[in-house]
């Protein structure tokens, strides 16, 4: 049986939101099977479990958010992106502020706190969502054009393609394709980290956005260039942080997705709505697990290795 998985123990983090600014301490639990990944707002007078799905999420801008009544939390891709890529089903995420720190601005310093605390296998089947049908989403229409698409395959590759018309960004890869069955996520996606423009600082902090951002824990662009003294870790850092993003929100669906996922332009914004429209055609997916785990796509049988 190809199983279910959580942390072995606990472990914690601090850091600070990259939009609201504030010192934030998350701690990651193991929760039993079937649990999904609940987040708890813990500095609440009573705390408050929010579990993630496509319909819990309030807003897309700039980042996911999900929420319960007046409960909420930000900035959940970049976790929920390693736990996709480290095939994480059953966790509990105290935190004690409304968004989760941004730590480095990529998903490596989740990889790490979740290797740390051990993966361990679980006595319940994983539970895939198995595209079986295309389901599309697009918006827009000549260069304003974005689109986002889901098709059936034996697996999980994702293809991002971006168009920023930025020189810096223009020098670099402009599409990626990751395959879980060929790469490794926490070396070929989870170091790429969130990128900005100086340009667009003053309009988001005027809003009260980006209070947190800086060059530690992001890539900042002025009209030109990269700032950052040490340049890019991938040659293609802008559209794999894209990829690692679409896993984040697409793991927000509360299971692996059996899929081939395509997007042009895509965001946050989108890929929620791509779930809402597969959710909304039941003939569109199936739940499936594997009780010999040899017949699972490759690159979702095998445990990550702990650090």
């Amino acid at each position: 049986m190809l199983a279910q998985r959580t942390l072995k123990t606990l472990t914690r983090a601090v850091g600070v939101g990259l939009h609201s600014g504030q010192r934030v301490e998350l701690t990651l639990r193991p929760a039993p099977a079937d649990t999904g990944i609940v987040f708890r707002r813990v500095d609440l007078p009573e705390p408050v479990d929010i579990p993630v799905r496509a319909e819990a999420v309030t807003d897309t801008r700039l980042a996911s958010t999900i929420s319960v009544g007046q409960a909420k939390v930000l900035t959940i891709e970049h976790l929920m992106s390693a736990c996709a890529g480290l095939g994480i089903d059953n966790l509990y995420v105290d935190i004690d502020a409304e968004e989760v720190p941004i730590l480095d601005g990529s998903a490596s310093s989740f990889v790490f706190l979740l290797q740390s605390a051990g993966v361990t296998e679980q006595k319940a089947p994983k539970r895939f969502i198995r595209v079986t049908k295309p389901v599309q989403v697009m918006q827009g229409e000549g260069d304003a054009i974005k689109w986002a698409r889901l098709e059936p395959y034996h697996g999980y590759r994702l293809s991002f393609e971006i168009d920023f018309q930025h020189p810096a960004v223009d020098n670099t890869g402009q599409q990626v394709v990751f395959d879980m069955s060929e790469g490794v996520y926490a070396r070929d996606i989870a170091r790429a980290r969130t990128f900005g423009f100086t340009k667009d600082v003053e309009m988001l902090r005027a809003n009260g956005l980006a209070l947190g951002g800086g060059l530690d824990n992001a890539i900042v662009m002025d009209d030109y260039k990269v700032l950052n003294s040490d340049g890019l870790r991938y040659d293609d850092e802008f559209v794999k942080h894209k990829i690692l993003d679409a896993m984040g929100d697409l793991y927000i669906v509360g299971k692996p997705l059996l899929a081939a996922y395509s997007a042009f332009r895509s965001g946050h914004a989108m890929n929620n709505l791509l779930l809402r429209e597969l959710l909304s055609q039941p003939d569109a997916y199936e739940i499936v697990t594997f009780e010999n785990p040899s017949q699972a796509p490759k690159g979702f049988a095998a445990l990550q290795p702990a650090w």
